[in-house]
């Protein structure tokens, strides 16, 4: 991740994480320093939720398909107003279906972000049709295939290529503390380890689906970790079963309690899994994610043979 990231400082406090969408952008803000509305004309943002078909479920994100007026701070500050985990912004044009992407959450700049990618890839399918297009983001260039499905429009986004590190003993044991999680409580099968495939996301597996579901953590202790280890979410999974996942994203950083369907940490996990010999060098994995807030989705992701790149899918649809 660029170490150019915008860093803020968090208060301190713990957060309840079963509280739906609502309270989170709340919550978000209120980790965000305080603000003034934008103190300039705004471009037009469009809403899309990304993984899912139903505007209530997957995961918000703001869409600024002509950001070119925009400068960081400029970014910066709509995606704070706006209080979604984060926004996509299209800063310049670069061919005839490619552009250069930002991502911005309420906090700081993220170097790549999988909801906003599915999200804006539909949105310019709507004014443009669907077909084939390519983001260059901070982690590199992403791949991106839109295609029409009966009423549905569903996005394939392309990884950069990924790897996989080991997370130290004591690291882990500040993560499973902020966490309050027992180590007893995971499971061994799925050994926890640093995930990238455009950002870094810390896998820790549950033993059990009510282990997953029984989340409330220390808000300021968890981001003082990732901060230090430069994690962008902590990935926590159950296995349902072999290529079936049920996951939960903390996401601190970006003054975001949870991130309800995260197309990098999705992405992320395949390479784990593939690494890890989970699965066979093909194979297609579906994770649920958004259930515990409330915003259920589906994210698709497909390993392929002598490609070392993870393809991640999902729905998505305007919002309003």
């Amino acid at each position: 991740m660029s170490d150019s990231r915008e860093r803020n400082e968090s208060r301190s406090h713990s957060r309840d994480l079963d509280q739906g969408l609502g309270q989170d952008r709340d919550q978000s803000r209120s980790h965000s320093q305080d603000r003034d509305p934008v103190p300039f004309p705004l471009p037009e943002v469009l809403h899309y939720t990304a993984f899912s078909a139903d505007p209530d479920g997957g995961n918000p994100a703001g869409v600024v398909l002509d950001a070119s007026g925009l400068d960081d701070a400029g970014m910066l500050a709509v995606a704070a107003e706006l209080g979604y985990s984060e926004s996509a912004f299209l800063t310049e044009r670069t061919g005839d279906a490619a552009y250069t992407i930002r991502y911005f959450s309420p906090k700081a700049e993220v170097p790549f972000c999988g909801h906003a990618t599915v999200a804006t890839a539909i949105a310019l399918a709507d004014r443009d049709g669907p077909g084939d297009l390519v983001f260059t983001t901070a982690a590199g260039p992403v791949p991106v295939t839109v295609v029409r499905e009966g009423d549905e429009l569903r996005a394939t986004l392309t990884s950069v290529d990924p790897h996989i590190t080991d997370i130290g003993p004591a690291d882990l044991a500040e993560a499973l503390a902020a966490l309050d999680w027992p180590a007893a409580d995971l499971d061994p099968a799925l050994p926890p380890r640093i995930a990238y495939a455009g950002a870094r996301h810390l896998v820790v597996a549950a033993a059990s689906r009510e282990r997953l579901a029984d989340l409330h953590y220390d808000f300021a202790r968890l981001e003082a970790l990732m901060r230090r280890l430069d994690l962008t979410t902590l990935q926590l999974v159950w296995r349902e079963s072999g290529s079936v996942f049920h996951v939960r994203d903390p996401f601190p950083v970006g003054g975001v309690v949870e991130d309800p369907a995260t197309g990098a940490a999705a992405a992320a996990f395949g390479a784990y899994v593939r690494d890890r010999g989970l699965v066979p060098g093909t194979a297609v994995l579906t994770l649920h994610q958004g259930t515990d807030m409330g915003r259920p989705g589906t994210l698709t992701v497909e390993l392929r043979e002598g490609d070392a790149r993870i393809r991640v899918t999902g729905t998505g649809t305007r919002i309003g």
